[in-house]
């Protein structure tokens, strides 16, 4: 097996989860972190988490590019889309990923507002490994085994 990694480095990445109850799973990852994903409740949902996915992907990129300088005094991204069903099954439509970003008055703030719209775009077209392989559509292998 390839060894894990972690940040944002090239290699191998992995979860895995372990069942709670029926429709609530504990993730892990190979770090150690947790956390309990369900489909009902206060837990995130698996589409929720895609979103989370997307929106803290391009959140981190634009982060790491603006904030150079100076820190935001405000940075709220919120992803959102629609789930549907249709002929080919189910999956989610329309996905947006809207950002509200405050910099402080002055010098650097105004070279990270500069610095905002380009880093979109850069973590759009070429950095962001999560929307990327949504927008690319990589096949996923399910597998099964019993015990």
């Amino acid at each position: 097996m390839a060894e894990e990694t972690g940040g944002t480095g090239t290699g191998h990445r992995s979860v895995t989860l372990t069942r709670v109850e029926k429709g609530v799973f504990d993730v892990t990852n190979e770090r150690g972190g947790t956390m309990r994903i369900g489909g009902g409740g206060e837990q995130f949902s698996p589409v929720e988490l895609l979103l989370a996915a997307i929106a803290g992907c391009t959140a981190i990129d634009v982060d790491f590019i603006t904030t150079k300088r100076v820190d935001p005094t405000g940075f709220t991204v919120v992803a959102s889309g629609e789930k549907v069903k249709d002929d080919t099954g189910n999956h989610m439509a329309g996905l947006t990923v809207e950002f509200s970003v405050t910099f402080p008055e002055g010098a650097d703030g105004d070279t990270a507002r500069d610095r905002l719209p380009s880093a979109l775009v850069r973590s759009h077209d070429r950095l962001c490994t999560v929307s990327r392989t949504v927008e690319r559509g990589t096949p996923v292998d399910t597998r099964g085994a019993t015990s």
